[in-house]
């Protein structure tokens, strides 16, 4: 039977030893908690097989599992309901084949985002995307958190990018989808799927990827104006036919600025260089510098406090979620700034009084619906959390996101309820 902590009585954790390696298992510390809810154990197993055996004893034994990468957004997501086991992809962290004539790669779930795009610039070569934290974010992380950052916008988000995927299931099936070549479309698409599931689905273990080459030089530009001259700008852009592969939008009280960067050759970036400065017409602009792409992390620096949001929104709609922000932000006596990229999505931060937090979230979170929006709480205070899905109100979709986690993970093992409406 349960005990308080949700571990079952018949666990029998030399088993689990067994199977990952008693000298990869420990027993928990207080950093890896999540939101206040501690797990019982942490396992760190060293192939596909052994983590999806861990994965079938847990299921077994009624135990609640997390899936963790690099651990960089455990505090994403609603608190957990119970949490007894972590199972960490810390040593599945290979490069497994690198393809560079076919520009493919097949990585496995642990291997940092930085560590991969240093083996795929040995040969001229990168995953076109710039997560969050890259350094300690993995792949099976990003993935599961469908962080892209702000190559997206020419590229595409990892939906586009990711061709294969192999999941380990509760019941230790390993489910393989896709293949190694662009064009392949067999099956079912679990890679879509799984991208964006927080790990409530499976365990991501390994992933294809379609590659795009290093680009031989990179220019940015800033513009700076008020939020409808730039947020007009911005559209205006997106209506020519230049091809950035960035475009964000910058804003905080009394400070807004457009940034834009083009990659490839020296003639083709002058080129469209000026194309922009004709759009732009008599806007103010300046060379950028090249950590101008690193606002989007950087949104998160800073007091712990603070709140930090996802949203989602039409382009043309930035101008009017920036004036919103700045309503309830000034009605709660907090701070805001945002930034957002072109294809509709960004972050914003509000940073103050904890009562505050909950009223402004909640009262911008209701304007961007009008909107047809979303605005998701990633990081906040547990306070705040607590008694908030941060997700905001579940969707016509809710309904078929249940009966696809009951088909998955039939005996919720997988981070209960942190996903959506609280799966």
């Amino acid at each position: 039977m349960p005990t308080e902590t949700g571990v079952t009585t018949h666990v029998s954790w030399p088993e689990l030893a067994e199977i990952v390696g008693k000298e990869n298992l420990r027993a928990a510390i207080a950093e890896d908690a999540m939101d206040g809810v501690s797990p019982q154990m942490v396992a760190e197993p060293g192939t596909a097989e052994e983590l999806a055996r861990a994965l079938r004893w847990a299921n077994g034994a009624s135990l609640k599992v997390a899936p963790r990468g690099g651990g960089t957004k455990l505090g994403w997501g609603n608190p957990p309901a119970a949490c007894d086991l972590v199972l960490s992809t810390t040593r599945l962290k290979r490069v497994l084949e690198h393809a560079w004539a076919d520009m493919t790669v097949i990585v496995e779930a642990g291997c940092s985002v930085a560590d991969l795009q240093k083996a795929l610039g040995e040969h001229g070569q990168r995953l076109a995307l710039d997560p969050l934290w890259p350094e300690q974010a993995t792949i099976g992380g990003i993935l599961s958190t469908n962080d892209s950052g702000t190559l997206r916008v020419r590229y595409g988000s990892l939906r586009d990018l990711v061709i294969g995927i192999t999941v380990a299931l509760p019941d230790g099936t390993l489910a393989r989808s896709g293949g190694k070549v662009v064009k392949n479309v067999a099956g079912y698409d679990l890679a879509k799927l799984f991208t964006g599931a927080l790990g409530t689905l499976g365990v991501i273990v390994q992933a294809i990827f379609r590659l795009h080459p290093l680009p031989r030089e990179s220019r940015s530009l800033s513009f700076s104006g008020t939020p409808e001259s730039l947020n007009q700008l911005l559209v205006a852009i997106q209506a020519s036919k230049l091809t950035p592969t960035g475009l964000q939008l910058q804003a905080a009280p009394k400070s807004v600025q457009l940034d834009i960067r083009f990659d490839g050759t020296v003639a083709g970036i002058e080129a469209q260089v000026k194309q922009v400065q004709q759009i732009a017409g008599t806007t103010a602009r300046a060379d950028a510098p090249a950590n101008v792409w690193l606002s989007h992390q950087a949104i998160w620096d800073g007091d712990s406090s603070a709140l930090v949001a996802k949203f989602s929104v039409l382009p043309a709609q930035f101008a009017a979620l920036c004036a919103s922000l700045e309503r309830a932000a000034g009605a709660q006596s907090l701070a805001w700034k945002v930034v957002a990229q072109s294809v509709g999505a960004g972050y914003a931060r509000l940073q103050g009084n904890e009562p505050g937090l909950r009223v402004a979230l909640l009262t911008v979170r209701d304007e961007v619906a009008k909107m047809g929006g979303t605005l998701v709480a990633l990081s906040c205070p547990l306070a705040v959390k607590r008694g908030l899905d941060v997700w905001g109100r579940p969707s016509d979709a809710q309904p078929l996101m249940v009966r696809i986690k009951q088909r998955f993970d039939p005996e919720g093992t997988l981070n209960p309820g942190r996903f959506v409406g609280g799966i």
